[in-house]
């Protein structure tokens, strides 16, 4: 993937909070309104995936980087709302701002 850890946390975040926008706003409503769960299957388990992957990744790059309990909670409970990933990501920007 990227050259550091910090990179590919934001990038599997990213991807996470897409795959689940999606999963959401289109893979649900046709489930619902075309009755077409194909869509719905393969989404669900890719971004159960990610979901995973951001997880792990979020406490290995907590561990590494000494982040603190609660902004590793706020993390996780922002990724639980389909539009987190942008809190998270601008949250992860000024940490960046702050280092380099």
């Amino acid at each position: 993937m990227f050259k550091n850890q910090f990179s590919n946390f934001r990038l599997i975040s990213y991807i996470e909070g897409i795959s689940y926008i999606i999963l959401v706003f289109i893979a649900m409503p046709l489930k619902y309104l075309e009755e077409n769960i194909v869509l719905m299957k393969i989404m669900g388990m890719g971004h159960g995936l990610l979901f995973m992957l951001f997880c792990i990744f979020l406490f290995s790059y907590s561990k590494t980087h000494n982040i603190n309990k609660e902004t590793v909670r706020n993390y996780f409970i922002y990724s639980l709302s389909p539009f987190g990933f942008l809190l998270i990501e601008n949250s992860l920007k000024k940490k960046c701002n702050e280092w380099y």
